[in-house]
């Protein structure tokens, strides 16, 4: 059972996302994506969409995709974003076991490592086995994985931004490292400030599982994808090796 307390993305949260993170601001996922999916006629789903960083760029592009997010928050700021651009997209609270089984879909996404927020290995099972479910014969399921390595790297440096007359911070403590479960908890810690005075303060448990390239293929296989494969830092051909950044996975329901 999933821990309430962990990844919660409440308010401030929400907001030092957008701002560090806004609306296609890209790692190189924001094409890729859109390259993979702009041959896909039917439809897309991207469970943890967060603020619409991915989704409303694919949006722009055509393709049609919905997403859901656990985040009441955080699907605000993305509601919002569409209805600025005149965007429309199905949008619900929901976690990664509410991917829609009555839709066909073409392709699931989860970009940005967003998979690793699920930190129970039995937990993941179902839900490979559930996306397969979801997918029509050839759908894709694509995802994200940071390196194995990243278990072993030190918290990143306290963070600022000035919003207006706020400036949001937000600092990051590891809780504990648990190597033989691949996880790791930190706490994240998000401060308002107006006028040199503190108005408001949220704590988030961030956990996260990290995956063996090898480890994630076997699970797909177990689940039922026919063909799996892995590209290296979103360039198409490019193998895996121990200096990629980032891992892309792409497993197929079989035709």
């Amino acid at each position: 059972m999933a821990d309430e307390s962990q990844n919660r993305y409440g308010a401030l949260a929400a907001r030092v996302y957008h701002l560090d993170k806004p609306i296609g601001h890209s790692f190189g996922d924001v094409e890729f994506y859109g390259d993979v999916l702009s041959s896909i006629a039917g439809p897309v789903f991207e469970p943890a969409v967060g603020s619409g960083r991915v989704l409303i760029p694919l949006l722009e592009r055509g393709i049609s995709i919905s997403g859901s997010d656990p985040s009441n928050e955080m699907l605000d700021v993305c509601r919002a974003e569409c209805a600025r651009r005149g965007l429309e997209s199905t949008l619900s609270v929901g976690t990664f076991e509410s991917i829609p089984q009555d839709l066909e879909l073409s392709a699931v996404i989860i970009p940005a490592g967003s998979i690793q927020l699920l930190t129970d290995p039995v937990r993941v099972q179902r839900v490979f086995a559930r996306v397969r479910s979801a997918l029509c014969d050839g759908g894709q399921f694509v995802f994200d994985l940071d390196p194995l390595s990243t278990l072993a790297q030190a918290e990143a440096p306290a963070r600022c931004w000035t919003d207006g007359a706020d400036t949001l911070t937000m600092t990051s403590a590891l809780e504990r490292t648990d190597y033989a479960a691949q996880t790791t908890v930190s706490q994240l810690r998000y401060e308002l400030w107006r006028n040199g005075e503190l108005q408001h303060t949220e704590l988030d448990r961030f956990a996260l599982r990290f995956w063996g390239t090898n480890e994630v293929v076997l699970a797909l296989e177990a689940a039922g994808f026919a063909h799996v494969e892995l590209i290296a830092d979103y360039t198409p051909g490019r193998q895996v090796t121990a200096d990629t950044v980032t891992t892309t996975v792409i497993a197929t329901k079989s035709l």
